[in-house]
């Protein structure tokens, strides 16, 4: 059954008449049914890691628009903190950490293999997802990426330039590379715990490479991307894995190439058309429409989608977002936009 699944059939380098189609966050605020689940939590963090309400809000979207797949309800955050990070959540502004920015920071942290027993509710949810998905929809799994997720780590918060980061990428280069390292083996073992839970596909969410240039970019995004993916192949090997470098620009190109990425993540900088010629030529691609149509609607939302759809017409396509629907998103566009796509399905 599951070769079946059209999101696996694109993974594997099938060119589909119609993408499958989900959208990143699909579960969240947009949603009433979501915002009536997390009061019932209490707080974010409840509902992640209370596996029978993270189920409900991750099938929500499901339900409601029939994505060909769903992804796992969790944060990138929720990986620090199983390290030994504190973490909390301030309304209205976000995430706060604990900052890790010295050698004794650094040191007080748990070890990669030591994150299980406190990540092992969003095991559970993965587990119950497998089993409460309908046949045809394809279970994603996923992490961020260990440049997003240190800085973060480093910052305390998330900042608009990534600035503190790369002051300590400059200042204490053995701090900055040897918390990258520690993301990188967590995250390998988290991912891997999530496909053995069930997970079909697993997605390393590299919000903030677009901040990496150069020689930074090839040690800091691209090479921990190898070193996770050539890990989990080594581990399950069957299992497809997305990347998501978002705003890399030119270095999309040959990025599933360098890491052995079944598919490349696109984020809306840059042109259906572009990435078509330059990206997709490798393999499957999974992109990009702006979110901010999901807001706006209309008929250029239709143009837009319709344009995508075609410009990826020749390859194994994914349609999604360029990055996460927005909470002041209209459910309505999310309709318009799905209906867009599949309007080939009919007849």
């Amino acid at each position: 059954m599951s070769k079946q699944k059209t999101i696996l059939r694109v993974l594997a380098g099938e060119t589909l008449p119609v993408p499958p189609i989900w959208m990143m966050r699909q579960a969240g605020r947009y949603l009433p049914e979501y915002r009536a689940t997390r009061a019932r939590a209490g707080d974010f963090l409840s509902l992640c890691y209370n596996p029978e309400l993270a189920t409900e809000v991750t099938l929500q979207p499901i339900r409601r628009y029939g994505f060909d797949a769903a992804i796992l309800f969790a944060d990138i955050l929720l990986l620090p903190q199983a390290l030994g990070a504190d973490l909390w959540f301030v309304t209205g502004e976000g995430p706060r950490l604990s900052t890790i920015t010295t050698p004794d920071e650094l040191a007080a942290l748990k070890p990669a293999g030591d994150v299980h027993e406190h990540l092992s509710p969003i095991y559970e949810t993965v587990r119950t997802l497998a089993r409460e998905l309908p046949d045809e929809t394809t279970l994603i799994g996923f992490a961020g990426a260990p440049w997003t997720v240190a800085t973060y780590m480093i910052a305390g918060r998330g900042t608009p330039d990534q600035g503190p980061a790369h002051a300590l990428m400059q200042a204490d280069k053995a701090t900055f590379e040897g918390l990258l390292d520690l993301i990188t083996k967590s995250t390998i073992e988290y991912l891997s715990a999530q496909i053995e839970a069930g997970a079909e596909v697993v997605k390393l969410f590299d919000s903030w490479a677009g901040s990496l240039k150069g020689d930074a970019f090839d040690r800091y995004a691209l090479a921990p991307a190898r070193e996770i993916i050539t890990a989990l192949k080594a581990r399950h090997p069957e299992t497809p894995i997305i990347a998501f470098p978002r705003e890399a620009g030119d270095r999309y190109i040959g990025f599933a190439q360098a890491t052995g990425a079944d598919c490349v993540a696109l984020d809306n900088s840059v042109s259906a058309k572009w990435a078509a010629e330059n990206v997709q030529i490798d393999g499957p691609v999974q992109g990009n429409l702006a979110s901010s149509h999901m807001v706006t609607g209309g008929q250029k939302l239709i143009d837009e989608t319709r344009a995508i759809v075609d410009a990826f017409s020749g390859g194994p396509h994914i349609f999604n977002l360029g990055h996460g629907i927005t909470p002041d998103a209209d459910p309505e566009n999310v309709t318009l936009m799905v209906e867009t796509v599949r309007a080939g399905r009919q007849g």
